[in-house]
């Protein structure tokens, strides 16, 4: 009878060690972005810090974002296993490497660019990649706007998450994002398609329309 309850002890010490869910980090546990790992079959996960400032941020196990300098390099790209780059972008001529894929989405960085006219196709092709066991690069210029908001649109569509889920995530591991209010605007539109609900609204502020999201980063930049 000892050796069992050891043993289950043991088992459980290992579950606790091995991480956190995402869905249990979202709903407010206090940890260090840094230590969250998502387990399940999500495939979600966060790396330290460390990992995530040279132009390339992972947001699953199969999908990693960045900007047109890391897209580029063939260093970054053959370590990190990366099989397709996906190129959201008008401006930004991709190196061409051997044995990666390579898709060019012709979106400029406008608010009015109607990006959500690729959020179901590239969400697909980057699922697809996945199920072949590749890995996927979605960039753009800086890795800020464009990219990030195919990602959330992602993030909603194959892992459930709701767009203000996928932006704090997203955001945990790569902390540059901030797509525009347009895109904005079109992530809470196909929110509502996929769920019928919304969990992020565009405000009003001195500085024009922005989501809530952004609400407490502009008191903060008020009282600077």
């Amino acid at each position: 009878m000892k050796k069992a309850k050891n043993k289950s002890g043991k088992e459980k010490e290992k579950k606790k060690r091995s991480g956190v869910s995402l869905k249990t980090w979202l709903g407010g546990q206090v940890l260090p972005v840094a230590n969250c790992v998502a387990m399940g079959t999500t495939g979600l996960v966060a790396l330290p810090q460390p990992l995530r400032t040279r132009g390339l941020s992972q947001l699953t196990s199969s999908l990693y974002i960045g900007n047109a300098v890391a897209a580029n390099n063939r260093y970054l790209l053959t370590t990190n296993r990366i099989t397709t780059v996906i190129n959201i972008s008008v401006e930004i001529v991709n190196t061409f490497i051997e044995n990666i894929q390579y898709v060019k989405v012709p979106v400029p960085d406008s608010p009015r660019a109607r990006i959500s006219d690729f959020f179901d196709a590239i969400s697909d092709y980057i699922h697809g990649v996945e199920l072949c066991q590749g890995r996927t690069l979605v960039h753009c210029h800086a890795g800020i706007s464009r990219s990030s908001t195919v990602c959330m649109a992602y993030l909603m569509k194959y892992h459930s998450l709701s767009l203000h889920e996928a932006y704090i995530w997203t955001r945990a591991c790569r902390p540059v994002i901030r797509p525009n209010h347009g895109f904005w605007e079109q992530l809470i539109e196909y929110e509502f398609k996929l769920f019928a609900r919304n969990t992020v609204r565009m405000i009003d502020s001195p500085l024009g329309r922005i989501p809530d999201e952004y609400q407490k980063e502009f008191h903060l930049m008020m009282f600077l």
